[in-house]
């Protein structure tokens, strides 16, 4: 049985990105992710990412939230690992932009995250941080 395209990537994007208990970070054949990024809130916040609560990016057809959100970002610490043994070290990010792939009205992939800097709930600045996640089984 093959799920059809939009709700296969839905729950690929919700199992490897919004998962509460990060549990679930691993790549094709148990191999264990180099980077995976979670992110810390309700689906439903999630996914208005992609129902006008983003700004579409042309450039590379990418869609960045209007809220921020707080993310861990997982590192592998023992390089080259299978489930079970995946060791990760977490590192919490805090007032982040994130940068999604929508298709369908839903996130199917996460491609990055910017730290804002703001003053007076006015944003003064965004820098780009690399916490992407390693890129899974999504194909476009």
């Amino acid at each position: 049985l093959q799920l059809p395209p939009q709700i296969f990537f839905r729950t690929e994007f919700r199992r490897q990105h919004v998962d509460a208990k990060m549990s679930k970070i691993y790549a094709d054949r148990n191999k264990c992710k180099d980077v995976n990024t979670f992110i810390l809130s309700d689906y439903k916040q999630v996914k208005a990412i992609c129902n006008g609560q983003g700004r579409y990016d042309q450039t590379n057809g990418t869609t960045k939230s209007v809220a921020k959100f707080r993310i861990v970002r997982c590192d592998l610490k023992n390089n080259g690992a299978r489930k079970p043994k995946c060791q990760y070290k977490g590192t919490l990010l805090t007032n982040r932009i994130v940068v999604v792939k929508c298709e369908g009205k839903l996130p199917v992939h996460y491609y990055g995250d910017e730290m804002t800097f703001e003053s007076n709930n006015a944003t003064i600045g965004k820098i780009p941080m690399r916490s992407t996640s390693v890129p899974t089984n999504l194909h476009f």
